[in-house]
């Protein structure tokens, strides 16, 4: 008999139908940002499908046609913040970057990851009711994405420092994204002054575990 959350947690990771035409990616998006308005004032439990469709003025069918219930609604948020956050992370690694002292660039990377939940203040409560709902490790297109942050930081990683096998670097980038996502999380439940001393040491301890393994500048 097939794992019932597992059954789910497939059902989950698709749309019903995927928008091609540019009004139904417009009506997909006004979807997204009227559930995501709801979750964040009235709560997961009190944003019906329905009260989302009167709002985002379409039918109730509508919604179905491309969400087959609220949850993938939750999820397709939770990936397009993902989808931002992935993308404020490539920005950072230009050419400029591999030049950088190694505690510049540490500042930047965390100071990225950081200064997206500031600019995105609705996206810990998806994530958030996202760790409540569903679990996290058998959404394979979230998990995606971490992963694809511990590649790109392990090819950056090895580029700085190309003595050390590329599997060494993975291992490596595994542990600071780790680390900093957990510690990041934490800090958003802290008032600002906790969240700016935990920040700070984040930082630090990374920079003094990256020092074990990179050079403090790029290699020429």
């Amino acid at each position: 008999m097939p794992d019932s959350k597992s059954s789910r947690s497939s059902k989950l990771n698709k749309m019903r139908r995927q928008p091609q035409q540019a009004r139904s990616q417009e009506r997909v998006q006004q979807i997204l940002d009227v559930a995501e308005q709801l979750f964040v004032e009235i709560g997961y439990e009190s944003a019906t499908t329905r009260a989302i469709a009167a709002q985002a003025g379409v039918s109730v069918g509508s919604i179905y046609q491309f969400f087959p219930d609220k949850e993938a609604i939750l999820k397709a948020l939770a990936i397009r913040y993902l989808q931002k956050q992935y993308q404020r992370f490539l920005d950072l690694h230009t050419p400029a970057a591999m030049t950088l002292p190694l505690r510049q660039y540490v500042d930047q990377m965390i100071d990225v990851f950081d200064q997206f939940y500031t600019d995105y203040p609705g996206s810990r409560a998806i994530f958030a009711q996202l760790l409540d709902t569903i679990t996290w490790s058998k959404i394979e297109k979230i998990d995606d994405f971490e992963y694809q942050v511990i590649d790109e930081l392990a090819r950056f990683f090895h580029a700085r420092a190309p003595s050390l096998a590329i599997s060494k670097c993975e291992r490596i980038a595994m542990v600071i994204t780790k680390t900093i996502t957990e510690l990041l999380w934490l800090s958003l439940g802290g008032d600002p002054e906790f969240r700016q001393d935990l920040v700070a040491e984040t930082k630090l301890l990374t920079l003094s575990y990256l020092q074990q393994y990179l050079p403090e500048s790029a290699p020429e």
